[in-house]
């Protein structure tokens, strides 16, 4: 790029020398041409080397190919007779033709840089405790089960669980979010995260290839292999469009001297300037340049907000989306229970969750677990003996000598107690004390904070219809469907009938609007692959769901959804107005170059200024469009 604007400024001032010698000195026809060809050789030679190395190629037609011609025609046409000399013309598109591209590289370079600096989120070493000792290592060189350490300020290299330390992580690298997460002991940790305060120790779980920074910089290096339709028209476009203009350009020069009257010889030239006008106009250039760039620009902006996604076909996709289907578990909800409501009955709340969460003390189930998170004082001077584990019902156990019971209704009506239902929707936890009935706590997979939003979002911005599948009971689907603000729900769904939901919505959808499908488990994968696209949860999604999926959001907000169609529009607006602006512009100059109305600055502008106007426009792309 340095040497391409090196070239630029040295051509320019030539032209600026050769002018002034020009109008100064009134050299010979052979003279000028001399001074004006240093110039253009400095600043097109390279131009001139890539049309005929893509013609040795078998790409016989191409855009430098289309300036070649243009500029060495207008070069000689100053020798034909009667033909005023075209030499500085030529120059200047050349000139012209160049700082289009330096925008071009510029703009694509800065696009580019906005997707790699995903590459520093893999860092080059981890510290590993080998034989009793620290040893620093490259990262693909750990096995899965080795303890690495991570100190403040570092970036966690491989995904683990913490088996030490508590400190705060920044996360804005993998989900856009610049709120730091704590985490401590038992958590799980992503690549790519930087450690802010305490010395982490971390038991890896994947190896360095699997792990999250990993899988995110191969998906953004491949997204470009997914072309997006407008892409794939254009690349048609190049190979029909340049041998017709071509064509054109040599009937434009030849026909019309040989029908009408009057020496060829004195006609040809006339005629010959207005085909080379009409070549210089007719490269497409703001189409194979802009167009794709703001499909990579598009990409890159979406990353920076922790959305990634798979390729520039789905941004296509993601803008007429109509119909956004979504899992319930860990996409609308957390995935996980919490204690959610505490009903006492002949006891205060803090006695009932104490006397269940030491009950179920060693027990493996996610309920148990739930509880004794709930009541973080569990390992205080209670003795918790003879506990008997009643199979699918609950668990019996002495505390401090006192009977509890703590179990489901089936296990109430063993005991023979008079027990009640609750109004709440989730597991219902009952206890007994001595025989008693105590109360209930209600356990829940609770909805996450920002799923009512999403909806509220994905409504505001024209998505016609939100859908949700489970495989819950009808009564929790019922309720978040009604807690979050969904249009429609269906309950106690199996993988396949996911899948026949799916096809069906597609089938009755609105012509030219698309489904998407957002899930987070493995056996989400069969409808994320089958939607037209598939959206899933990175970051405690599973690697079967990501692998199947077209975008990827890297934050597990369900909100996220509504600012990637907003993204995905945007994106295709520009795009949009690119491809109509560089029409309009070329079909104006053409018209006129055919009557010979169109100089040959119209010429350079149709060409070079359109590209270099698109290129700005297209680079627009990088920055977010305001949130809605």
């Amino acid at each position: 790029m340095k040497t391409k604007l090196a070239r630029i400024i040295i051509a320019a001032i030539l032209l600026v020398v050769a002018a002034i010698i020009e109008k100064d000195t009134g050299p010979t026809l052979w003279q000028t041409f001399l001074l004006y060809l240093v110039p253009y050789l400095i600043v097109g030679l390279d131009v001139i080397y890539e049309a005929i190395e893509k013609l040795l190629r078998g790409k016989a037609f191409n855009e430098d190919l289309l300036m070649s011609i243009a500029t060495a025609g207008a070069l000689s046409i100053g020798f034909l007779p009667d033909s005023e000399p075209q030499f500085a013309e030529a120059v200047f598109v050349m000139l012209f033709f160049q700082i289009g591209e330096l925008f071009e590289h510029y703009a694509e370079g800065k696009s580019r840089r906005a997707i790699s600096s995903l590459m520093e989120i893999r860092p080059d070493t981890a510290t590993v405790l080998r034989d009793g000792s620290e040893q620093t290592v490259n990262p693909d060189t750990v096995a899965i089960g080795e303890t690495i350490i991570v100190r403040p300020g570092e970036r966690i290299p491989l995904d683990g669980n913490i088996i030490d330390g508590t400190s705060s992580l920044d996360t804005v690298a993998l989900t856009g979010e610049s709120l730091p997460r704590d985490v401590c002991t038992g958590d799980t940790v992503a690549s790519g995260c930087v450690n802010i305060s305490g010395l982490l120790k971390i038991k890896v779980t994947k190896n360095f290839a699997e792990s999250t920074a990993s899988r995110i910089i191969d998906l953004v290096e491949n997204a470009g292999e997914n072309k997006s339709k407008s892409e794939t028209f254009i690349a048609r476009f190049a190979k029909i469009y340049t041998p017709i203009v071509v064509a054109a350009a040599l009937l434009l020069a030849f026909v019309p001297p040989l029908l009408q009257q009057g020496e060829f010889s004195t006609l040809f030239p006339i005629w010959l300037g207005r085909a080379l006008t009409f070549l210089v106009v007719s490269c497409p250039c703001a189409f194979v340049i802009s167009i794709p760039l703001a499909f990579f620009g598009g990409i890159g902006g979406a990353s920076k907000q922790g959305i990634l996604i798979k390729g520039s076909n789905y941004i296509e996709t993601l803008s007429r989306l109509g119909t956004v289907v979504f899992d319930k578990t860990g996409t609308l909800t957390k995935g996980r229970f919490e204690v959610c409501a505490i009903h006492p009955d002949k006891c205060d709340e803090h006695l009932l969750l104490h006397l269940a969460a030491h009950v179920e003390r060693y027990s493996t189930h996610p309920i148990a677990i739930s509880l004794r998170n709930a009541y973080p004082n569990e390992q205080d001077d209670c003795r918790v003996e003879n506990i008997r584990e009643i199979a699918g019902q609950g668990i019996k156990a002495l505390v401090n000598g006192i009977e509890v019971c703590v179990g489901n209704s089936k296990l109430m009506d063993t005991l023979g107690v008079d027990w009640h239902p609750c109004h709440k929707v989730g597991t219902i936890v009952h206890v007994t004390i001595d025989g008693t009935y105590a109360g209930h706590i209600v356990v829940s997979d609770t909805i996450k904070e920002d799923s009512k939003e999403a909806i509220r979002r994905l409504k505001a911005i024209g998505v016609d219809k939100t859908v949700m599948l489970t495989g819950d009971r009808a009564e929790v689907g019922k309720y978040v469907a009604s807690e979050t603000g969904i249009d429609e729900y269906h309950a106690e769904m199996t993988p396949a009938g996911k899948v026949a939901v799916v096809e069906g919505l597609i089938n009755t959808g609105n012509r030219g609007r698309t489904l998407a499908f957002v899930g987070d488990g493995i056996n989400d994968a069969p409808v994320l692959a089958r939607a037209d696209v598939g959206i899933a949860m990175g970051a405690l999604g599973s690697d079967a769901a990501i692998e199947a999926a077209d975008v990827v959001l890297m934050d597990d907000k369900p909100s996220k959804i509504a600012t990637a169609i907003t993204t995905a529009r945007h994106t295709m607006h520009i795009a949009a107005e690119n491809a109509w602006f560089a029409i309009g512009v070329k079909l104006l100059v053409l018209v006129l170059a055919g009557f010979g109305l169109a100089t040959m600055w119209m010429a350079v502008f149709a060409d070079v200024g359109v590209t270099v106007i698109a290129v700005l426009n297209a680079m627009r792309a990088l920055r977010p469009p305001r949130r809605q």
